[in-house]
């Protein structure tokens, strides 16, 4: 069945409180119905941060019932864009009309993401032909009541955690070299980690940072995070971001940084991990095989 709906094109600046407050509202309606999160942490923030990001608001019957966000392309990347729709107005159509203005809006080589690429998403992305040109997988492992290696921290390598902002020109560098080719993680400034440690999730000592001994070059880092209970699931870690300098490939950094991390959060009583990596990054998915953990779902992002 479908419904009469309009939906409205705005930038960052026309997204007042009450407005942001709503979308919120529907994204926690969403997530507690799907059993996943709607959308990125990215996208979430974009809805009340400043920014190039542009945003589509479909109402029905007086009442907000969907929402799309798109970032624009960069040089890491073209349009991102991402949607959901209020599981009451599911099934008329709203869906498919924000996908395809959304993809509009993207301009050429715009992509979709599906969180969880459920059927419903498949079938949207079937009736407009749109096809999956990315996949990012979601792995998890548990922590609870299981073993976990010990870290063994590489010669000439000294490791320790977040002391503040004096680290912060190191991590933008080693992020942005480790992930100069990646349209989210790429190309980050002093705000995007000035946003992230205004969180009420961030802890300095969940921040491993590896230097070369008795320098103040680092080598790479993990930033962990935990997620807060929501959507009928239980407090949950993550491997939130693990970054090696190009140049430090091939020293054992990546898993001992990983590892240190996991202990960290299984020392805050955390019954499981979670990370995100690319279905096509074998040696990573590799890696974290080997540290036990699984794949748990898929995230697609779909082109026309």
């Amino acid at each position: 069945m479908t419904v009469s709906s309009s939906i409205t094109l705005l930038d960052s600046a026309a997204i007042t409180t009450p407005l942001a407050e709503d979308l919120r509202a529907i994204f926690t309606r969403a997530a507690e119905q799907d059993g996943t999160a709607p959308l990125s942490e990215q996208a979430v923030r974009a809805v009340s941060a400043e920014g190039d990001a542009v945003h589509l608001v479909a109402t029905a019957e007086d009442r907000i019932v969907g929402y799309a966000g798109i970032e624009p392309s960069s040089t890491t990347g073209p349009a991102m864009a991402e949607a959901v729709v209020d599981p009451e107005f599911r099934g008329r159509g709203i869906g498919r009309r924000l996908v395809e203005r959304a993809l509009d809006e993207g301009g050429d080589g715009a992509r979709i993401w599906a969180h969880g690429n459920s059927a419903p998403a498949q079938a949207v992305a079937a009736a407009l032909g749109l096809k999956i040109v990315r996949e990012l997988l979601q792995m998890r492992r548990p922590l609870a009541g299981t073993d976990l290696p010990e870290v063994t921290v590489p010669g000439g390598v000294s490791l320790r955690t977040y002391r503040g902002h004096q680290d912060d020109a190191e991590l933008l560098r080693v992020n942005n070299a480790a992930f100069s080719w990646h349209p989210e993680q790429g190309g980050w400034t002093g705000q995007d980690i000035a946003g992230r440690r205004d969180e009420s999730w961030f802890d300095p000592a969940g921040v491993f940072l590896a230097f070369e001994e008795g320098s103040d070059t680092l080598l790479g880092f993990h930033w962990t995070k935990v997620h807060p209970a929501e959507a009928g699931e239980e407090e949950i870690g993550e491997v939130y971001v693990v970054g090696i300098d190009p140049a430090a490939q091939g020293r054992g950094l990546g898993r001992a940084l990983t590892l240190a991390g996991l202990h960290y959060l299984r020392g805050r009583r955390l019954g499981e991990v979670l990370l995100y990596v690319e279905s096509d990054n074998s040696a990573a998915v590799h890696t974290y095989q080997q540290l036990g953990f699984t794949r748990f779902h898929v995230d697609a992002a779909y082109s026309r």
